[in-house]
């Protein structure tokens, strides 16, 4: 069931699309939902809205006449590599998708989509990423979600984690779950247990 947009926080969102009036069409669309809406219809010009301030969220046209939507990924990922990106392109293809999944976009969109869709779809990222969040709630989830990557990569159950941090279980599942901020002390321990550092996670969350 598609969630009520009232329930999704405030959002900044940067779209890149050469299509003039999908560029309108979005920017009404949301902008009348509440949410703060920036376009762009060239990679310079978007790049400077996004340096000018980081949106939460990114809507990118894959398939641009003269300029290409996997290029401008590319890039994206160079300069901010937590920023969620969300694909949308009229010529979708299950190779193309498979592509663009290997560059860690949090979804795809196939034009037309629904705004039944769309909604669904940012409601989803708010709620997994903490975004449009306060900083505590952004920090607690941002957090959770970096442990329990680092986790599943090194193959470790939340078991044989709590084991090595000396961190209860009750605890470290509260913590990957976004429910709970871990104490200084815990934190540290989580990350020597991962062979990571809780600078490394903070500054890609952007604090």
């Amino acid at each position: 069931m598609t969630e009520p947009t009232s329930e999704i926080a405030t959002l900044s969102i940067v779209a890149l699309d050469d299509d003039d009036d999908f560029r309108e069409f979005i920017t009404s669309v949301l902008e009348g939902e509440g949410h703060r809406v920036r376009a762009a219809r060239q990679p310079s010009e978007f790049y400077a809205l996004c340096e000018e301030s980081l949106p939460d969220i990114v809507l990118l046209d894959i398939k641009m006449g003269e300029h290409s939507g996997e290029e401008v990924l590319e890039e994206v990922r160079k300069r901010w590599p937590r920023l969620c990106v969300i694909v949308a392109t009229g010529y979708p293809s299950m190779d193309s998708m498979r592509q663009t999944f290997k560059r860690d976009v949090f979804d795809y969109l196939a034009k037309p989509f629904g705004l039944d869709e769309l909604r669904a779809t940012l409601a989803q990222a708010a709620a997994e990423l903490g975004l449009g969040a306060s900083p505590q709630d952004r920090l607690r989830a941002g957090l959770g979600r970096q442990i329990r990557v680092a986790r599943t990569e090194r193959g470790l159950t939340l078991k044989e984690l709590s084991e090595i941090a000396g961190v209860s279980v009750s605890q470290l599942s509260s913590i990957e779950r976004g429910t709970h901020l871990p104490s200084l002390e815990s934190l540290v321990a989580i990350a020597a247990a991962l062979e990571s550092r809780p600078s490394m996670w903070l500054e890609a969350l952007g604090f």
